[in-house]
């Protein structure tokens, strides 16, 4: 079968109709044909074994025969997806997917199983699977006698069970499957150094019972549904290591041909942190915390002062920007890597203070966690002064936003402290805040810009109040409440900031973390009514699946940018306690 054959009969979808697999060492992204179309092997930041998300080859396929239409949803606490597809007549398919838990660092198991729900199931299966981004297709293909197929691509082991009729042609398995309702077939895709073939049923046991360990009922919030949903997307993006991807994917563009994609499959320290916050705010899943704070204590005590912004799931640097020659999903372009491997920003010192007091109010910060306080605290006093990149990762300046969040790390840490550490952290505190408050106080609304010499005001300005860098019934945070409320709110969705002299919504979508922090923000101040109207509609910015997205396009109402975005279900999750009172 040639590429653009394949490329034709599976076209790219709209992001908000895809689905995520992910078992916490790597995700596939699967389409309403049941189309796998993203998948990295065998981890997160290595190279794409299935590229058709961004225009390349590499595909998965289990697709009804017949006309359909398509519903689905995820397993209560899982990411296992389940496929409903109704053809004309009598066939009601439903289809199982998974990546399989306990996971293995070295191998990518996929799972999928159809299910003949009513009348026999009729499905064609396509499986070209192709390393490198989709430039190395599957050779050395060979049948064993229990009919399981076996072959390699790049430096991959690959072997595929329950497709034993395949035909191969230039590499590419194809087979059309009849399911007897009342049974049920399976398919065990394995890739990267696969040891004893997998049992299926097994396999489904195994994973079945590491979700539901993993990932509790979340009581206490207004949205239990949806905060436990988050919780399963944080721990499905969540590896044995502790790193936690910002996003499974890569190059989808924040806004049509504006040169915005961004690789997002690597460990920010900053999301981590919030996404540790609010699983101690929910009291949900205790050994998930440990290994997220882990994972950022490991980092500060390796990086110091110099601390990256981002890492590997495993700890690594993250490498630099370059192309891979995909054509890109429409609108974007192809970018592997990330830019910020070489800035700073300040304000992750400050959320990393929070996430570690946090931690210490659990009672669950060990020697090294208070080795990582230190230098923390450290890297703050040498280093606050500093112009950085801050939490947009944009150019250099004197953000508030930084200096506000190392503000509410520090006071946060001074509670667990000793008491002959409160005095120096607090009055640390107060001189960030006194400098700030000087230089970055807006001279006619008394409230927060972004930056001395940039008047605008930001979304992110909202966060370290709530978080205890000072009240939010102080002027300032009201001022700039009412500010973001005036400037940067489209139909209850926030901007991040706007834009120079160009409206809303030109260049990007509206950042679905700022409309979860303003409701956080309105419900403290006791606007308890507008609270939840920013929760509810930013928690329903998404598809089928309730995927979110970093940005959403709130005239399309589509998800923009890559996805499903950790910090944005981490919001969501903390936004659901908070606004439970």
């Amino acid at each position: 079968m040639k590429a653009e054959e394949i490329a034709r009969e599976f076209p790219p979808t709209v992001l908000r109709d895809y689905a995520l697999v992910a078992d916490g060492a790597r995700g596939a992204v699967v389409g309403p044909r049941g189309e796998v179309v993203w998948m990295c092997a065998p981890n997160w930041h290595d190279d794409a074994v299935f590229a058709a998300l961004l225009g390349g080859r590499g595909v998965f396929a289990v697709t009804p025969s017949h006309p359909f239409v398509w519903g689905g949803c995820y397993e209560t606490g899982t990411l296992i997806f389940n496929h409903h597809w109704t053809s004309r007549g009598d066939e009601t398919i439903r289809c199982r997917d998974a990546l399989a838990m306990p996971s293995d660092p070295g191998t990518a198991v996929l799972l999928r199983q159809v299910v003949p729900e009513k009348g026999d199931a009729h499905v064609d299966v396509v499986l070209d699977l192709r390393a490198g981004f989709g430039t190395q297709a599957l050779r050395s293909l060979r049948r064993d006698d229990a009919g399981r197929w076996t072959g390699r691509t790049g430096d991959l082991h690959v072997r595929l069970t329950g497709l034993a009729d395949a035909e191969v042609v230039d590499g590419v398995l194809r087979a059309h499957l009849r399911v007897p309702h009342g049974e049920r077939h399976d398919l065990v895709l394995e890739v990267g150094s696969p040891g004893e073939p997998v049992d299926p049923q097994h396999a489904w046991t195994s994973t079945e019972h590491a979700w539901r360990s993993a990932v509790p009922e979340v009581p206490g919030t207004v949205a239990p549904q949806e905060a436990r949903h988050s919780l399963a997307v944080i721990r499905g993006l969540t590896s044995d290591a502790g790193g936690m991807v910002a996003a499974a994917t890569m190059s989808l563009p924040e806004h049509a041909d504006e040169g915005r994609s961004y690789d997002y499959r690597y460990a920010w320290v900053r999301d981590q942190c919030y996404a540790g916050l609010a699983l101690a705010a929910s009291g949900a899943s205790p050994p998930l915390f440990g290994t997220l704070v882990d994972f950022v204590t490991q980092r500060v005590l390796e990086g110091g002062p110099d601390l990256a912004p981002a890492y590997t799931v495993l700890g690594a640097p993250v490498p630099d920007e370059r192309p891979v020659g995909l054509p890109g999903y429409p609108g974007g372009f192809d970018v592997a890597g990330n830019h910020v491997r070489g800035q700073f920003q300040l304000d992750a010192f400050g959320e990393v203070l929070q996430l570690l007091a946090a931690a210490g109010e659990a009672d669950a910060l060990d020697a090294d966690g208070w080795r990582a306080v230190e230098v923390a605290v450290s890297a703050i006093e040498k280093r606050w002064q500093e112009p950085e990149a801050g939490i947009w990762e944009i150019e250099r300046d004197w953000w508030t936003h930084s200096r506000l969040e190392c503000v509410a790390g520090l006071r946060s840490v001074a509670k667990i402290a000793a008491p002959r550490e409160q005095g120096r952290l607090s009055a640390l505190a107060d001189t960030i805040l006194a400098r700030t408050s000087q230089d970055c106080l807006h001279p006619d609304e008394g409230r927060w810009q972004r930056s001395p010499g940039q008047p605008g005001v930001d979304a992110a300005l909202l966060r370290p109040p709530l978080h205890g860098a000072l009240s939010v019934d102080d002027p300032r945070s009201q001022a700039t409440l009412r500010a973001v409320r005036r400037d940067l709110v489209e139909d209850h969705h926030v901007y991040r900031y706007s834009p120079d002299s160009m409206p809303l919504g030109s260049t990007e979508g509206a950042f679905l973390l700022c409309g979860f922090l303003v409701a956080e923000a309105l419900f403290v101040v006791g606007e308890e009514v507008d609270a939840f109207r920013f929760f509810e509609r930013n928690r329903a910015a998404c598809g089928p699946p309730a995927l979110l997205s970093e940005e959403w396009d709130v005239r399309q109402r589509q998800l923009r940018g890559n996805f499903p975005q950790a910090f944005v279900h981490a919001a969501l999750l903390s936004s659901s306690v908070r606004l439970a009172g």
